[in-house]
């Protein structure tokens, strides 16, 4: 049996990409296309036609236009292949990071998480409160210590179940560690999905009210809730307040008068003052009174509950609270917009991000990885992890720094640990792994690291096997490696043949250029200045100022400072589309309105009293543009030729042979 770890294992791994992606297509009788040596089927170039042309109907002219094109870039990747640029390691570098993203969705148990953004969505549909009591637990406590902490846990909902008050037990002498059951007594207010760590959520929402959950464990240790109320979800909502701070423990005087001062601001609405005029003068809240007290959007948890319930308790936008108190001071709130709860589809991808981010998408990962141990047939020899926690118990403060697991027997060490279809792993790959990991806590004991770290090391040794596999299970994701693949070649080689080499290319510029001056023309030109006047006695004094050679611009500035702006001036050469009015000079030039040669006025109705005063110096016939004039033009279309010669010699080059038979069969 092969080892899962040997060099040929791993190359084949880092490679097999290239080498799923580079075999030519086996089944010969469904070839559609042959290039060279290299056959497309049928299927393959369905899939690539159809993702590229989804809503069109497939009629023969689309499938031959299409096949042209498709020809013509499988002969350029083939090109790339030649000169060895798919082995250059700075490709091999971006293809394997696509490759990373890419395969995600394929290792994870997708039917699951559709579950839970399912689930997710459900539970943003309600609310639920709850209180708890917490006993402080690290997640690398030892095993004495982690029942220490569950046995203290149980005692306490023990004697919530015969009957003492929750908020007595959580304040008792050692009682709940949260720190902030001093305030609140253990109550955590209200809170939907995404709002706590996935194992309390999973406890809150499924827990009748009035019960006790069991006993649960998060990073923060073992708790235990008790579900208060549960409602319909609120939504969210975007406010503004206007606010009288209070300080904590302020006295009687200093409360009335905060009170007062709320109650004066929530007169002065009533009688018509703008809100945004008393927020900016009146509120205490440094942050929004400039912007009109607008706080952002915010749902249940978002604020202190009392600014909550008076917020949602405004039924229409626009709607006014009266003055209440919360333990910042007083507030009127006003609200501005309501958006209720977001339906499945829309709310769907936005869930699923959360969900691949959120601690439940371990879930996902640990099915995903169970269905691939049945498929893969993966065995655990657990007597020679136990011969390897022995050999670890003998050596002295193994695991800590400069300390690694050492004197492995080599029979030892050559012993199966584990197996994943016909393919193993020894004792020594293992202690190999072990010795090179970064041991976070190495007090936590011999025996409890390696089944951690072997943990790790056997699941991640499953997911590559997995992924040095998915292009030969899945034909979507192979197709789309090679999409990666070649449109990565098909950029780097295209950018040398024809996009770069035609801007570096200067004496073949000119050379293009010079040989195709007639493609690069200018149209008929008009070289104007307009004056666009406030009114008659405006126009006047411009045609006068025109005919005594006044320069535009200085008669525009004089005028303009004695007399108000009263004109503005346009001038330039302008061709059919660049200017307004120059299209109206053009185009009477064309209809032959004008018989005389420039210069001369052109006068037009400009918007109520205006005037436009069109000073034509002269109309230019169509003349070629200079290289420097039509550069962007000509790079264009010297990329055009260039590409076209190249795709010419491809094909000269390299016997190609399309089915056409096969491929009209796609047709409707």
């Amino acid at each position: 049996m092969k080892n899962l770890l040997n060099p040929w294992v791993r190359t084949a791994c880092l490679c097999i990409v290239a080498v799923i992606i580079s075999a030519p297509c086996q089944a010969q009788e469904n070839a559609v296309l042959t290039v060279g040596t290299e056959s497309v089927s049928l299927a393959d170039f369905k899939h690539i036609f159809l993702k590229n042309n989804r809503d069109s109907v497939i009629t023969r002219a689309a499938l031959d236009e299409y096949m042209e094109l498709f020809i013509n870039f499988k002969l350029k990747v083939q090109a790339a292949e030649a000169l060895g640029m798919d082995t250059v390691s700075t490709f091999q570098k971006e293809l394997s990071g696509y490759r990373t993203q890419l395969a995600r969705p394929y290792l994870t148990n997708n039917d699951l998480l559709n579950e839970l953004v399912r689930q997710a969505w459900e539970r943003k549909q309600e609310e639920v409160r709850a209180r708890h009591i917490l006993i402080s637990c690290s997640a690398q406590a030892n095993p004495a210590d982690t029942l220490k902490a569950w046995k203290r846990a149980d005692a306490l909902r023990s004697r919530v179940l015969s009957g003492e008050d929750f908020e007595a037990v959580a304040l008792s002498k050692a009682g709940s560690d949260d720190p902030s059951v001093r305030e609140n007594g253990g109550d955590l207010g209200w809170f939907s999905a995404f709002q706590m760590v996935y194992p309390f959520e999973e406890a809150a929402f499924t827990t009748a009210v009035g019960e006790l959950s069991s006993i649960l464990r998060t990073r923060y240790g073992y708790h235990f809730l008790e579900v208060t109320g549960r409602r319909n979800a609120r939504g969210e909502i975007r406010a503004a307040h206007i606010m009288i701070r209070t300080k904590k423990g302020a006295d009687d005087d200093t409360m009335k008068a905060a009170e007062d001062r709320i109650n004066s601001i929530y007169d002065l609405l009533g009688k018509g003052i703008s809100w945004e005029e008393l927020a900016l003068k009146m509120s205490e809240d440094a942050s929004t009174a400039s912007k009109g007290g607008e706080l952002p959007w915010f749902g249940t948890g978002k604020m202190v509950e009392a600014f909550e319930n008076a917020a949602f308790g405004l039924t229409e936008d626009g709607q006014i609270s009266s003055p209440f108190k919360t333990s910042y001071g007083w507030h009127i709130v006003k609200r501005l917009e309501y958006r209720a709860p977001a339906s499945f589809e829309a709310a769907k991808r936005e869930l699923q991000k959360k969900v691949s981010r959120d601690s439940r998408s371990e879930l996902t990962r640990t099915s995903f990885l169970e269905n691939l141990k049945d498929e893969y047939n993966f065995i655990i020899n657990a007597n020679a992890l136990k011969s390897l926690k022995r050999i670890a118990s003998k050596q002295d403060s193994v695991f800590f720094p400069g300390h690694p697991l050492a004197d492995i027997p080599s029979k030892t060490g050559a012993t199966t640990l584990l197996s994943i279809d016909n393919e193993v792993a020894t004792i020594l790959d293992f202690v190999d792994y072990l010795n090179i990991v970064k041991i976070r806590s190495a007090e936590a004991g011999a025996n409890t690291i390696i089944d951690d770290q072997f943990k790790t090391w056997s699941d991640k040794l499953l997911l590559d096997y997995e992924d040095a596999r998915l292009e030969a299970k899945h034909d979507d994701f192979r197709l789309l490696m090679e999409e990666y693949h070649d449109g990565i070649l098909l950029f780097e080689l295209t950018d040398q043949k024809v996009w770069s080499k035609a801007v570096k290319d200067t004496a073949g510029l000119e050379a293009y250029h010079a040989a195709h001056v007639s493609d690069f023309m200018w149209g008929t030109r008009a070289n104007v200045d307009i004056f666009t006047c406030a009114n008659e006695k405006v126009a006047k004094a411009v045609r006068k100022a025109v005919k005594k050679n006044i320069d535009p611009i200085a008669f525009q500035r004089d005028y303009n400072a004695e007399n108000g702006n009263t004109l503005t001036l346009t001038s330039g050469l302008f061709s059919k589309g660049d200017n307004t009015w120059g299209d109206k000079v053009l185009a009477d030039v064309s209809n032959e309105i004008i018989q005389e040669e420039p210069p001369y006025f052109m006068t037009y109705e400009g918007g109520g009293d205006e005037i436009v005063v069109v000073h034509v110096e002269a109309v230019r016939s169509p003349e070629p543009k200079s290289l420097a004039e039509a550069r962007g033009q000509v790079i264009a279309a010297y990329q055009d030729y260039l590409e076209e010669q190249w795709v010419r010699k491809l094909r000269g080059n390299t016997p190609v042979e399309v089915n056409e038979n096969l491929l009209h069969s796609l047709a409707d």
